[in-house]
């Protein structure tokens, strides 16, 4: 199959099952927001070795957030609910506590919640009180510039992680402009979100190794430099490629971002584009890219 010129290959992405939560931080600007935001997010690229995937939506209107100052959301993905606990309440103490006029809400309407809030108001030593503000129980904890509001529970639900498509293009040059625009057109979906950073990895992984011990390793049938020494399934000139890694709270977020992608990756110099899977035992979410492109 061919879209713009660019070979679509007959495969899928394989996608497997993780859970999700979206909080919304607040601060007396957006550009606080947004750097709370960011840091809470921080070094979430793969649960490989991050412990979740993490990342920002597009910023939010005083309007649109339960204190009517600026927003973000920020979605973060994990194996488990216990591990979801245990990533907020560090990275919300540590990343969002810390940064100047924030404030942070659960952005999730399910009833399943995670301690946050109610576990982190031990730091106001005694000195925290709670409230209930049009249906949420909210604690303010002292900090030296006022007081940190905080939810006391985040809610978490089953989420989707792993969705992907590979990139393949003629040149470093032509291959990266084409994922900046697979990740541009990808950012206005709500509700999923490209961990790695800008959005795309360059240092796909699959789960073998020849060393004891090492879980994954370089992704080798896809690294140009290493034709003649192992097989490749590269298209003749194809001198690099890019991955794009997506994460939704939902089988609908990643599809529509997917969809999103794949067209606007198909641009000058790109060869194929392709998928990562493990022939369906890793994950039961398949988006065939074939579909994803007729629609």
């Amino acid at each position: 199959m061919k879209y713009q010129g660019v070979e679509i290959e007959d495969t899928f992405a394989e996608a497997f099952e993780m859970w999700g939560s979206r909080l919304i931080i607040t601060a007396a600007t957006p550009g606080w927001a947004e750097t709370a935001a960011r840091v809470a997010t921080g070094l979430a690229t793969s649960i490989i070795g991050c412990g979740c995937e993490a990342g920002v939506n597009r910023p939010l209107p005083p309007e649109r957030t339960p204190d009517g100052r600026p927003g973000v959301p920020a979605l973060f993905f994990t194996t488990s609910k216990e591990a979801m606990e245990a990533q907020l309440l560090t990275r919300v103490g540590q990343g969002v506590m810390t940064s100047p006029t924030s404030a942070c809400f659960n952005g999730l309407n399910v009833r399943e919640r995670v301690k946050v809030g109610s576990r982190l108001r031990y730091f106001g030593d005694g000195f925290q009180v709670s409230k209930y503000v049009e249906g949420r129980r909210l604690w303010r904890i002292p900090v030296m510039d006022g007081e940190f509001v905080v939810e006391e529970g985040m809610g978490v639900r089953p989420a989707v992680g792993g969705g992907n498509f590979f990139i393949m293009a003629e040149t470093q040059e032509a291959g990266l402009a084409a994922a900046e625009a697979a990740v541009a057109a990808m950012v206005e979906v709500p509700d999923a979100i490209m961990p790695f950073p800008g959005g795309i990895v360059r240092s796909g992984s699959k789960i073998s190794s020849k060393y004891k011990g090492q879980h994954v390793s370089s992704n080798t049938p896809y690294c140009p430099t290493l034709r003649g020494q192992t097989e490749v399934e590269l298209p003749e000139g194809a001198e690099a490629v890019f991955e794009i890694v997506v994460d939704g709270l939902d089988e609908g977020a990643v599809r529509k971002a997917l969809q999103a992608g794949i067209p606007a990756a198909c641009g000058d110099g790109v060869l194929r584009i392709s998928a990562g899977n493990y022939g369906g035992k890793l994950g039961k979410y398949q988006y065939h890219l074939h579909k994803l492109v007729r629609g």
